[in-house]
């Protein structure tokens, strides 16, 4: 009898210590786990931010070229007014001189 006992207690330590082993396993597995989920759920976090500071880049060039095209156009507007002004009067200058000799030349014989 003595001897199924230790029969027994055997089977029984051995059985504990299996599953004792068959714990530390799973927790290590868990544990595993628990480091590529939160492994994963960092590389989603960086990568969405990544396209985040994108996104963000590109409606900033966006906007200065807005701001290029449209404020900068202001300035070459009232370049292009000045510049046509100044041609303007350059051309009427320049008929009216014209014209003065024209008149001038029929007055002077007139007169004479």
């Amino acid at each position: 009898v003595l001897e199924d006992m230790s029969n027994i207690a055997g089977y029984s330590t051995q059985g504990v210590q299996q599953l004792l082993t068959a714990e530390k396993r799973a927790t290590e597995k868990v544990a595993a786990s628990r480091k590529r989920k939160a492994r994963r759920l960092k590389q989603a976090q960086d990568e969405g931010e990544e396209e985040v500071d994108q996104f963000r880049r590109e409606c900033e060039a966006k906007y200065k070229e807005f701001l290029k095209r449209y404020a900068g156009s202001q300035d070459d507007v009232q370049a292009n007014i000045e510049a046509d002004t100044k041609r303007k009067i350059e051309e009427l200058n320049r008929v009216a001189s014209t014209q003065r000799e024209d008149v001038s030349l029929p007055l002077n014989l007139t007169i004479q």
